[in-house]
């Protein structure tokens, strides 16, 4: 297996097979080779001083591939900059990854316009214009400067920001290593095997499941500019598509388009549909004719857990062979207990069996956090690695995702997490999404449960019917019932498609614009709407106990 990206990108030199698709463009992998070689060389002569970092604002387009093997080849690094981030949150970005050199299109440009980039504010390249054509000519065809240099495995290749969904987003370090020790081909891809990418290639998912296998599968890639749902299907029985995948609510929203005679007219094996509800799994399925599955894989690459054959379908799965990874109790640094499920299969202990996934022995695989002693010291505590993630694991050893930390809920000094919540709201009819967290209590530094629910198109919202069927969940704990209930017209994601709470949370019951929201006076009363004047009394309780400021954090 080659030590470096660089290496397995020029495996594919003189490869006269389809490479890369993207709308009505074509080329074959040695086509696609020599473009990564003419960017690395020109990559090489632009970048002189150190770090030797620059950024991409592109959506997915064949630039921004030809770039990465670029990158790859030059032992230079690509910070892969979220186009969905805009103003001084964008330019943070930018100025974080010590970027000297920002690469963009025309319209990402404009996004750009007086912002601080920092080295980069100067050194905007805009690939889609004559210059940057004219800049490529002198590295381009026979005789022109090659890449020079032997990169090696240590080399920092790309800087992958975090959603940043509960704070600022980290740069996550990915060597040329870890690169090519990801492109290892688990899933059995071909040379005739079509891999669709349509998550963002600035994110680790399309990266690690498409673009990193298929240099070594020889698979071809099929761009997709941006995520949409109702292109989904026409694309992949356009292209033949064998293998593609999702993320968060992507699932969720192809499966919201109308049905067609074509739902199983394609080539598609199975699909990967990490964070994806157990429900929409078995709908898509059912719909589509192939499997999504699940699994675990951060964008740091210190735990990863794949699907087992016969697991739950609400299991995310087990660790490779020889990795250690418990469900540990933050507290007190041990191992929670095992979760144990009733008949039907729900969790009945989740007081005691949920903590934080962590890797005993996952120090090692985590690079870090560029520029950030902090994170990196949080994640590395006690020499392992805490995932943030919150999780429970059952007697054999498969692990079940519980929420993020910033997903405990604090009621009555009892503590339990919020996607267990979310999965007893979910199955009420006409549930299309749902988020749970905490919002602040009128007298104690204790939490009220709140619930932001998405609803299908046609579905109507009775509270009546739904405190009814929460008192026939019996695995919905005492505490667990939602304080107050808002309904939206679409929950909010982040740049790749995980539901985004930090809105919701700043909203609470307050902000909540024309959307309606039900609460309980008192948590044992029936939910009923939220008026004007329930609002007024409220804040004047926050007021009254001297808790106003836990409102504007």
């Amino acid at each position: 297996m080659p030590d470096t990206l660089a290496e397995l990108v020029r495996l594919r030199a003189g490869d006269p097979n389809l490479g890369l698709r993207f709308e009505d463009q074509r080329w074959t992998w040695a086509e696609v080779e020599e473009e990564m070689e003419v960017r690395g060389a020109f990559l090489q002569s632009l970048l002189t001083g150190e770090p030797r970092h620059f950024g991409v604002l592109l959506d997915n387009i064949p630039e921004y591939l030809f770039l990465l093997g670029g990158a790859a080849l030059s032992a230079t690094t690509l910070a892969g900059i979220n186009t969905t981030r805009r103003g001084e949150e964008l330019a943070r970005d930018i100025r974080h990854a010590d970027c000297q050199v920002l690469v963009t299109d025309s319209a990402y440009a404009e996004v750009l316009r007086g912002l601080d980039l920092g080295p980069a504010t100067d050194r905007v390249i805009v690939v889609d214009t004559p210059d940057y054509a004219a800049a490529l000519e002198p590295v381009r065809g026979p005789g022109a400067p090659r890449v020079t240099g032997t990169p090696v495995a240590e080399d920092l290749l790309l800087l992958i920001f975090t959603s940043g969904s509960t704070g600022a987003p980290k740069a996550v370090r990915m060597t040329q290593g870890r690169a090519a020790r990801g492109a290892t081909n688990q899933m059995g891809h071909g040379p005739a095997d079509v891999l669709y990418v349509t998550m963002p290639v600035f994110h680790g998912n399309a990266l690690s499941s498409m673009v990193f296998p298929s240099l070594t599968s020889g698979a071809s890639l099929v761009l997709k500019r941006k995520f949409s749902a109702s292109g989904w299907l026409p694309d992949v029985r356009e292209y033949g598509c064998t293998f593609s995948s999702t993320i968060g609510r992507a699932l969720a929203y192809i499966l919201g388009t109308p049905p067609t005679e074509h739902d199983k007219d394609h080539k598609l094996k199975y699909i990967l549909a990490p964070e994806a509800s157990t429900a929409d799994m078995k709908a898509f399925r059912k719909r589509f004719g192939v499997p999504a599955f699940g699994g675990y894989g951060s964008s740091e690459n210190a735990i990863i857990l794949a699907p087992k054959p016969g697991q739950s379908p609400e299991a995310l799965g087990v660790p490779p062979e020889g990795h250690r990874i418990a469900v540990i109790n933050p507290d007190t640094n041990e191992e929670c207990a095992r979760a144990r499920f009733d008949a039907d299969g729900r969790l009945v202990n989740a007081d005691e069996s949920i903590g934080e996934l962590v890797g005993l022995d996952a120090v090692g695989r985590f690079e870090g956090y560029y520029n950030n002693d902090e994170a990196n010291n949080a994640r590395t505590r006690d020499g392992w690695y805490w995932s943030g993630d919150l999780a429970y694991r059952d007697d054999d050893d498969v692990f079940y995702f519980a929420g993020r930390d910033a997903d405990w809920i604090r009621v009555d000094g009892e503590n339990f997490a919020g996607a267990p919540v979310e999965r007893v709201i979910a199955r009420f009819p006409g549930v299309a999404g749902v988020a749970v967290f905490g919002v602040p209590d009128d007298r104690t530094i204790d939490d009220q449960v709140m619930a932001v629910v998405e609803l299908a198109d046609d579905a109507g919202f009775d509270p009546a019917a739904f405190d009814e069927f929460l008192a026939g969940q019996r695995d919905l704990g005492v505490k667990w019932s939602p304080r107050y209930l808002r309904i939206v017209p679409s929950l909010p994601v982040t740049g790749t498609n995980k539901i985004d709470k930090a809105p919701l949370r700043k909203a609470r019951w307050i902000q909540t614009g024309h959307d309606p929201v039900y609460w309980r006076p008192d948590r044992r009363d029936p939910l009923q709407p939220l008026t004007d004047d329930d609002r007024a009394e409220i804040l004047r309780r926050f007021d009254a106990n001297g808790r106003t400021g836990v409102l504007h954090r």
